[in-house]
């Protein structure tokens, strides 16, 4: 298996939406209700890239099938070194340790540009593999949220997890 993991460009975009279209539309593991599409995830990569963090795509064989990226846990200058991470797989690779390599490749680059903690937001229904993933990579549970988000005709909550990047 011939795995790369780089830095996303926007020329990524078709392909960031193809895997993210398919967990907005089968799943709840994302509260996104209308796939975002190609123009909103090549804005995302810029965004995320301007402001210095991390957006990485796995590749394999020359095909995108998964990405990571952290982006501002909340947008008030005090939490400015506290990021939260986000990370999917195309649903063909999971289970072969590509998360494992793609999570703590960009968690490696997010404390390199300046991130202190990580939090993980991870939706309840079919989440066991993220939270072995978020486990495996160090994070603990920091708290729960209860029914906080409806989609097909269900109120779903979150599970917290946070890492921290820092020591001081």
């Amino acid at each position: 298996m011939s795995l790369n993991l780089r830095a996303a460009s926007p020329a990524d975009a078709a392909g960031l939406a193809r895997i993210y279209d398919h967990y907005v539309t089968t799943s709840t593991v994302t509260f996104e209700l209308t796939a975002p599409g190609p123009v909103v995830w090549a804005q995302k990569v810029e965004d995320l890239g301007s402001a210095g963090w991390p957006f990485l795509i796995a590749e394999l064989e020359g095909r995108l099938i998964g990405f990571a990226y952290v982006g501002p846990w909340r947008p008030r200058p005090a939490y400015a070194h506290t990021v939260e991470d986000t990370i999917y797989l195309d649903p063909a690779v999971t289970g072969q340790g590509i998360g494992t390599r793609l999570l703590a490749e960009v968690l490696d680059h997010a404390q390199a540009a300046g991130a202190r903690e990580v939090v993980a937001v991870i939706a309840d229904a079919e989440t066991a593999a993220s939270l072995a993933l978020h486990q495996r990579a160090g994070f603990t549970p920091a708290g729960r949220l209860e029914r906080v988000g409806r989609k097909f005709d269900r109120w779903l909550g979150t599970t917290l997890l946070q890492k921290a990047l820092a020591t001081e």
